[in-house]
């Protein structure tokens, strides 16, 4: 058994491609379509693979969609377990305008899940032996899943010994919460559902992050702040605000998903939670940093970390 575990309810392949203009009710000539596996904890999954780090991508997935899926990690030789539905695995898009760089991204809902499959999906997440040190739970619920399938999903994790980390948003987050997490990644809008405006100074943001920690919701809470960095507090005592240096934002497609994997496998691999905060943000810079849907490189991490630190 890896050492992580991510968990994808909402998969998809992802295609990319490019074109010079979007126009209104006229056909777009698009480049060469790259198509790769994507969703939250597949992502994660992936960028710890590309790391060296151990770890395991289990989704749900079905259709020809879920088999291409299947192949393209099995192509990147990326740790996998698929929980066959009946449903397609939806097609995200995402189109770069040449003409002005500005980027497209279209995400679709995803099919529905029965309640026996995505109950047969809680049984396998639950069932892992020997278990595993952290569940990365990333990424939106399709259709027919409930409210609070990570809430049930964390509570069994927490239960067994393993460190959950959540990344998601919408009417999941707050049951999950309140199931109790290690730790929990939400960008600053996500953060708005616990009734922090989007443009609350941060002393503001790191009050209201630390009623959360008080209040055993997660031991550690994590808020992105676009390019102004992120923002942690911890159980331990951590209340700290740390910056990227500058860079040029080519695509912020994988940014968060980037922080979350490297996050993860620094603290899976023993550095201390500020070392691998601090990871997590150069990945994220290095994520937007890097066009298409590529999430960084080793090489552009380092060089962000070592800038981080001067």
């Amino acid at each position: 058994m890896s050492a992580i575990v991510t968990l994808t309810m909402n998969p998809a392949v992802d295609l990319s491609g490019t074109a010079e203009r979007l126009l209104v009710g006229r056909k777009t000539r698009c480049g060469v379509q790259v198509r790769e596996p994507g969703g939250g904890g597949i992502n994660v999954a992936g960028g710890i693979h590309a790391l060296g780090g151990d770890a395991l991508a289990l989704y749900a997935a079905g259709g020809p969609s879920g088999i291409e899926l299947e192949r393209l990690l099995e192509e990147r030789e990326v740790k996998q377990q698929r929980i066959v539905i009946q449903g397609d695995t939806r097609n995200d898009l995402a189109i770069r305008e040449q003409a002005t760089g500005k980027l497209f991204h279209f995400v679709f809902s995803g099919p529905t899940l029965s309640e026996e499959e995505w109950r047969r999906c809680l049984e396998t997440v639950n069932g892992f032996q020997p278990v595993p040190d952290y569940l990365v739970l990333s990424g939106s619920l399709p259709p027919g899943v409930p409210e609070d399938f990570y809430a049930y999903a964390a509570r069994a994790a927490t239960e067994r010994g393993t460190r959950v980390i959540l990344d998601s948003s919408g009417p999941a987050l707050r049951p999950a919460l309140e199931a109790g997490v290690f730790l929990v990644k939400p960008n600053r809008k996500e953060f708005g559902q616990f009734g922090v405006p989007q443009d609350a100074n941060h002393d503001t943001y790191l009050d209201a992050m630390q009623e959360m920690v008080n209040d055993d919701l997660a031991q550690v809470v994590i808020v992105t702040v676009g390019a102004d960095g992120a923002l942690l507090v911890s159980r331990a005592g951590d209340r700290l605000h740390l910056r990227p240096p500058p860079i040029e934002g080519v695509s912020p497609v994988g940014a968060g998903d980037s922080f979350v994997a490297v996050l993860t496998h620094q603290l899976a691999y023993g550095s201390s939670l500020v070392e691998a905060f601090r990871y997590g943000i150069a990945a994220a810079a290095a994520a937007v940093s890097t066009s298409g849907t590529q999430l960084y490189s080793s090489d552009a991490i380092e060089q962000m970390y070592r800038s981080m630190l001067e």
